[in-house]
């Protein structure tokens, strides 16, 4: 899976996106138009700029500032003996980026590539920049953190499976089993579990740290939202996408030089973390005589 070759005949296609990134000030990166047209494969520009336009639109529909995402610019380009001519091109955030892939021909392989991948890095970036995860300071906090973000998404892609046509009980718990298959390089729910060393009461997600936890938020958030847009119906369609986002997301953790997620230790349940946090809250407020926030 690791070994597909890219435009170059180098590196996988998701590499590339990672390749053509440009870096400004610290903690800063952006993409030029050019760059994304030639890796998505748009042999002219103008075709490319009419999926910049519905990028754009979808942008401002979000609420977001376009401008703030899309940077216009003209380049003077040598054209040969001396002579120049105007260039168009954006500069591009990795929020545009996203947008943009996914407005791009869905039936190019490099195209759903991107889409995961920049999918992956939003919500990551999401995360970094939400006060309330970034005012965590211990690996307990993220977790019990990333466990309520997974517990709300995971009621949302059960909703998107219900839509595709997984409805029983039975049926969720295979199509579940897909996207940990997808995710954990051919492990399903049963194969992690025992790789755990858990008990048959205890839950897999209970047991993850917030690295594990994060890779497995990115699985049900991108799988929800490709059931939902490309209008997937049917059972073994259902299982299928949930398989093939979980594999590209493991692809992005390799290429990002991560650690598999079946690499990652199990820890300590978070109910028992929770519990001995609820006795110390408890213990305080017995000895101030208030409510501890």
């Amino acid at each position: 899976m690791f070994e597909e070759k890219n435009l170059t005949g180098a590196k996988n296609h998701s590499s590339v996106f990672e390749e053509v990134k440009k870096t400004g000030t610290p903690g800063e990166e952006y993409w030029f138009a050019r760059d994304i047209q030639n890796v998505l494969q748009y042999t002219t520009w103008d075709k490319f700029l009419n999926v910049i336009e519905k990028a754009k639109e979808a942008c401002s529909n979000s609420g977001h500032v376009t401008a703030d995402h899309f940077s216009h610019m003209v380049k003077m380009v040598s054209i040969g003996s001396g002579a120049q001519r105007e260039k168009e091109d954006f500069m591009l955030s990795r929020y545009a980026c996203y947008l943009i892939v996914q407005n791009a021909d869905p039936s190019k392989e490099v195209v759903a590539l991107g889409q995961t991948y920049f999918a992956v890095q939003t919500r990551k970036q999401e995360l970094l920049e939400n006060k309330q995860y970034t005012s965590l300071k211990s690996e307990e906090a993220k977790r019990i953190f990333l466990r309520g973000e997974m517990k709300t998404h995971n009621k949302q892609l059960a909703s998107a499976a219900r839509e595709a046509g997984v409805v029983k009980p039975l049926d969720y718990a295979i199509f579940q089993d897909h996207g940990y298959r997808g995710l954990y390089g051919g492990l399903g729910q049963a194969d992690i579990h025992r790789r755990k060393k858990l008990q048959a009461s205890q839950k897999i997600l209970d047991h993850m740290g917030s690295t594990e936890l994060a890779a497995n938020l990115f699985r049900a958030t991108q799988t929800e939202e490709k059931l939902r847009r490309e209008g997937i119906k049917g059972k073994d369609r259902a299982n299928q996408t949930h398989l093939e986002v979980g594999e590209k997301v493991r692809q992005t953790i390799h290429e990002l030089g991560g650690t598999m997620p079946e690499d990652l230790p199990g820890v300590t349940s978070i109910k028992e973390i929770k519990s001995l946090r609820k006795k110390v809250q408890g213990k305080k407020k017995r000895i101030t005589g208030r409510k501890i926030k």
